[in-house]
């Protein structure tokens, strides 16, 4: 049923909620067989970019475009699936029969089995969803959400409260899925997972789209090396010294003390490290290129707080639009 369009396109997509706006002139396209991770602070925008695309909203400005048609015509086609945080489960239901009832609601759908299967809970089959753990009941949302075949699978934080175990098992099946050519697109406050798991990072901050690319395009966006130094032992005036000298170089951009530790942010690391070993008593040195993490902190600066009216207005607009669909 697809066609030859992008799996998404959104053209200075904005919403408003009141005085807030959530996304504001974001511009995006993804194509068939992606995996993007959605990364971004609280109130980014991340959530409603999701409810947008999955026609949980209507843009305030702009347009959002599923493989060239509306987001609730591509939902009705079975292209598109969800794995949210909460909700969507009957706990009185087995997982089995949670399945079937997904797959009663599409005039096509993949058998129980094989989705069961493919989310990596075959032998929970039997089991009552209440007695499902966190992670347990992830998958089987996933399960559901394959019922459909769908071209495209949404996931807004889709391990959030899971354990390290759980996080990695859920992200195997997930990745498993989409070498099978599915696009999937995830939202997520795990760094480590878009790092490991993304073909593709799109970074929000504010609601807007503020870096683009491969993990490793978005890391060399942040320049720089990272040399750590130990300076146990050492008389805190000759310390205090060194770190003045430090911050005088001209190939270093930061010097941070952090316990018995001073990490120098630098241009050049190798001379720096010479430097150190050569004419200072730090010691047991380590250097280390800047992460997905600096990168993000850099971008992205202090939103946190700014962020909290967004997030509650994503919120509020996915409960007031999932009512509505009903």
């Amino acid at each position: 049923m697809t066609n030859s369009r992008p799996a998404v396109e959104l053209r200075d997509l904005h919403k408003t909620f009141g005085a807030v706006q959530a996304v504001r002139g974001v511009d995006l396209t993804i194509q068939r067989g992606e995996v993007v991770a959605l990364l971004g602070p609280n109130g980014a925008g991340k959530t409603t970019t999701v409810d947008l695309m999955l026609g949980l909203g209507t843009p305030t400005e702009g347009s959002v475009e599923i493989f060239g048609m509306t987001p609730r015509r591509a939902v009705q086609h079975g292209l598109v699936s969800a794995v949210m945080q909460t909700g969507g489960l009957l706990k009185d239901l087995t997982v089995a029969e949670t399945v079937d009832l997904t797959a009663s609601l599409f005039s096509h759908s993949r058998p129980t089995r094989e989705c069961l299967e493919r989310a990596g809970i075959a032998d929970l089959a039997d089991r009552r969803v209440a007695k499902c753990s966190g992670g347990q009941q992830q998958r089987v949302r996933f399960a559901m959400a394959l019922v459909s075949d769908p071209a495209l699978v949404l996931l807004d934080e889709p391990t959030s409260g899971m354990d390290v175990e759980g996080r990695r098992s859920f992200w195997e099946a997930i990745h498993a899925d989409a070498d099978r050519g599915r696009t999937v697109v995830f939202a997520t406050h795990y760094l480590e997972e878009a790092d490991q798991f993304a073909d593709r990072v799109v970074l929000m901050s504010r609601g807007q789209i503020v870096a683009d690319g491969t993990t490793a395009h978005i890391k060399s966006l942040v320049s720089g090396s990272l040399v750590r130094a130990s300076v146990e032992g050492l008389p805190e005036a000759e310390v205090a010294a060194q770190v003045r000298a430090l911050g005088d170089r001209a190939d270093v951009s930061a010097v941070e003390r952090l316990g018995d530790h001073v990490v120098v942010t630098t241009s050049d690391s190798d001379a720096v490290a010479r430097h150190l070993l050569g004419t200072t008593a730090l010691h047991h040195l380590e250097i280390t290129n800047r992460g997905l993490e600096d990168a993000f902190l850099a971008l992205t600066g202090d939103t946190a707080r700014t962020g909290d009216a967004a997030q509650t207005g994503d919120i509020n607009e996915t409960t007031a639009t999932e009512g509505a669909l009903r």
